[in-house]
């Protein structure tokens, strides 16, 4: 995804950016909406909520309990939960 002369300037710039992508390896539109994400030049922090349950449970808090994938947030505000109207149950 990065080249390997800016790998450390895009780990800072995820670090501080205020978009979070929620969803799972296994879903496909958590994949169309962070390759969306990567073309339109979002700088955002991905969470595998399969994989980490802090992320699992955050996700959960900021969905009111909703348990659908890919959640896009900005500012630590849900923008939307699923893509093109397609989304993953976890």
């Amino acid at each position: 995804m990065f080249c390997s002369m800016c790998w450390g300037r895009c780990l800072e710039m995820k670090a501080e950016s205020k978009t979070e992508l929620f969803g799972t390896r296994s879903c496909p539109y958590t994949g169309e909406l962070r390759e969306h994400l990567l073309w339109e030049g979002v700088d955002f922090v991905e969470h595998d909520v399969e994989g980490d349950p802090a992320a699992r449970e955050r996700m959960l808090a900021l969905t009111g309990g909703q348990r659908a994938v890919p959640v896009l947030v900005e500012d630590g505000h849900v923008k939307q939960i699923g893509w093109q109207g397609r989304s993953c149950y976890v």
